[in-house]
Parts: C-alpha cells; sequence; structure tokens
C-alpha cells in the first residue's frame, strides 16, 4: 500500500491576532486532519504587520511549524537578518538577490519522507525587483530531483494569472503550489490534470472585519483623500484561520486530494499592538 503523507499549509499570518489564532488551533487541526507536516506563511506576524521576528519564528516553531515561508516583507525586521545564520527553517523567496540574507529552499526529513519547500515571489503588480519565477524554480527542482520525495511551493504573489500559469507550469514536476500574499482565501482548490495540488491564494490569520488584517478606516481614508496613512493590525474578534490539508502520494510525489480549511474565532481576546 502506497504511503502517503498530510501537509497543513497555512496561510499570512497577521499581527498578534493572526498568531493567537494559529496557536490556539494548530493542535486540534492537526489532530482532526492527520496532519504530519506544517508550512505557514509568517512574513505578516510582527505587532505591526510587517515583517517577522526571531522570536516569533521560535513561536511558530514551537506550535508545530515545520518550516516558515515569507514574502516581500521578510526583511521590513532588521534582527531577523542574523536569524537566517543559524537557522534553515525560515525561508526568504528564492528569486530574491543571491546576496540577501537566508534561502528560499529547504529539505525536512519527516518520519523518513523528505519534503523539500519553496518559497518564490511573483513580480506582476509587485514592487521588488526580484528574478524570474520560472527560471528560478526550475534551478530549484534540478537541485531538490532526487534529494526530495514530497515538494511544496508557497508562490508568494499578487496576480492570479501569474500564480495560474506558475502552477500549470509546475503541473506534474512538485506536488503542490499553494499561493499567498493576497489574505483572502480562493475557492478554486485542484488537483491539477498531471498530480500538482494548486489554490490561488490561501487566505490569512487575522481579524475578519478588516482589510487585508489592518483596520479598515486608514485604508478607506486612503483611498478617498489619496493621501499617505499608517496602517494598522486590527485586533477585534472574530479573527479566522486560513489554510489548505493537502494529502501526497510518497512514491510518486502527485496530491491526492486537497480540502480548504477556514476557523473562525469569536473568543479570543483583543490585544494591544
Amino acid at each position: 500500500m502506497s504511503k502517503t503523507i498530510r501537509i497543513l499549509c497555512v496561510g499570512d499570518v497577521v499581527g498578534s491576532p493572526g498568531r493567537q489564532i494559529f496557536q490556539k488551533n494548530i493542535t486540534h487541526i492537526k489532530n482532526d486532519h492527520n496532519v504530519d507536516f506544517v508550512v505557514v506563511n509568517g512574513e505578516n506576524s510582527s505587532g505591526d504587520g510587517r515583517g517577522i521576528t526571531s522570536r516569533i519564528a521560535n513561536f511558530f516553531k514551537h506550535n508545530h511549524a515545520n518550516v516558515i515561508t515569507t514574502g516581500n516583507h521578510i526583511f521590513s525586521k532588521k534582527e531577523i537578518y542574523s536569524y537566517f545564520e543559524n537557522s534553515d527553517d525560515l525561508l526568504r523567496p528564492a528569486n530574491f538577490s543571491s546576496a540577501a540574507p537566508g534561502k528560499g529552499v529547504v529539505i525536512v526529513d519527516c518520519a523518513g519522507v523528505r519534503v523539500a519547500v519553496i518559497n518564490i515571489q511573483g513580480r506582476v503588480f509587485m514592487r521588488e525587483h526580484v528574478d524570474c519565477p520560472f527560471k528560478t524554480i526550475d534551478s530549484l527542482l534540478s537541485f531538490v530531483k532526487h534529494k526530495a520525495d514530497v515538494v511544496i511551493v508557497d508562490f508568494h504573489a499578487e496576480a492570479t494569472s501569474e500564480k495560474a500559469a506558475l502552477a500549470y507550469y509546475l503541473d506534474g514536476k512538485v506536488s503542490a503550489v499553494v499561493g499567498t500574499h493576497t489574505h483572502v482565501q480562493t475557492a478554486d482548490e485542484r488537483i491539477l490534470p498531471n498530480g500538482t495540488a494548486f489554490i490561488t491564494d490561501l487566505g490569512m490569520c487575522g481579524a475578519v472585519h478588516s482589510m487585508l488584517g489592518m483596520k479598515k478606516e486608514p485604508i478607506i481614508e486612503r483611498f478617498i483623500t489619496q493621501m499617505p496613512t499608517r496602517f494598522y493590525v486590527e485586533t477585534t474578534p472574530p479573527i479566522m484561520l486560513n489554510g489548505v490539508v493537502i494529502s501526497v502520494d510518497v512514491d510518486s510525489g502527485q496530491a491526492q486530494s486537497i480540502e480548504r480549511i477556514r476557523v473562525v474565532d469569536n473568543d479570543l481576546v483583543e490585544e494591544e499592538q
């Protein structure tokens, strides 16, 4: 009988509310869905919703995360630079400059199953100048080809077209492509024709009544006035957690199923940022 591994991918964690709901629910999600491996995007997990700190990276590891992926805000907190020197469980997009701290791929042994996680960033509508995600991932797949049984790609990108293009480009070459960055969970989870699981965006962990996890009022004001405003993390419940659970056949590396996860909690306590 073929062996399977079940992988939970959690969308962008935003500030303290996102961390709270992750911590409160991760154990029972793992148990209820027989999860073996956890990938969480932590690039918005600091108190102000931009970046991640060493303390928060360790928080995720303490709460069952095997790999932490990120995106365009990874270097917002300078203290994270040194974290990369001694740890390989935190990734930054692989198509950032090679001079940047950290790396964009890691291979983790999970009870004898070699799981590769690749973090890549899109270029369409993104401010950062990054290398071509398609060419970069070709190089990374050559690296992991004989070293990993399962390959998960977190594609941190804005445009749905770019996310779908990369997913179809990688169909049959990786086990899953999961989109992050737009913070809105999409309802298009599916297995592509050659066995790659795909969802355009995992969604986020943050306040339900917010704008991508941030307070609504300053953002609305900015739309109306076109003037700069400061954004703040929304901490008022209800808080939601979004992600997917993917089942992968270890022998073939192909996905067997992908299921959306959504948890809404009205009882989390609002905290100061």
